[in-house]
């Protein structure tokens, strides 16, 4: 996947060089540009660890997006990790839970689906498939609410 590994030197009379790796996916097809200072590294390895980055990057925006972490209840560094680790305990659960009842939801739906069911008895199970019940009228093709 690499397609260019080269140094570049941001102006002529500064000594400060930079590594520029070139990177095509090959799941993708998406061509990335990594600019770094590591030349120890190999360019494959650099690659690697941006890639792997981007998957955290994007699973902590999904935390501050769908679980609502803008900002931390208590200043103090017990405070904040259990904020984080309760967010992380709920994107455990809800992932099994995709992945027990595989619904065709994404995590983010799912979500929503549980804020809305919040005090509402019954089997979770249901509520990621209606269809399964019979609560489902065939003429509107909502859910009753219970008696």
């Amino acid at each position: 996947g690499i397609t260019s590994d080269q140094t570049i030197q941001l102006n002529s009379k500064s000594e400060l060089a930079l590594r520029r790796i070139g990177y095509k996916d090959p799941e993708t097809g998406n061509h990335y540009k990594f600019l770094t200072n590591n030349f120890s590294l190999e360019a494959k390895t650099i690659a690697d660890i941006y890639k792997e980055r981007w998957a955290i990057e994007a699973f902590f925006r999904w935390i501050k997006q769908d679980l609502k972490i803008k900002t931390f209840v208590g200043r103090s560094e017990n405070a904040v990790l259990i904020q984080i680790y309760t967010a992380l305990i709920l994107y455990l659960l809800l992932a099994l839970l995709k992945f027990l009842s595989k619904p065709r939801l994404s995590l983010q739906e799912m979500l929503q689906i549980l804020q809305h069911n919040l005090f509402q008895r019954g089997r979770i199970e249901d509520l990621f498939n209606p269809l399964s019940d019979k609560k489902i009228s065939n003429k509107n093709k909502q859910l009753l609410l219970p008696n």
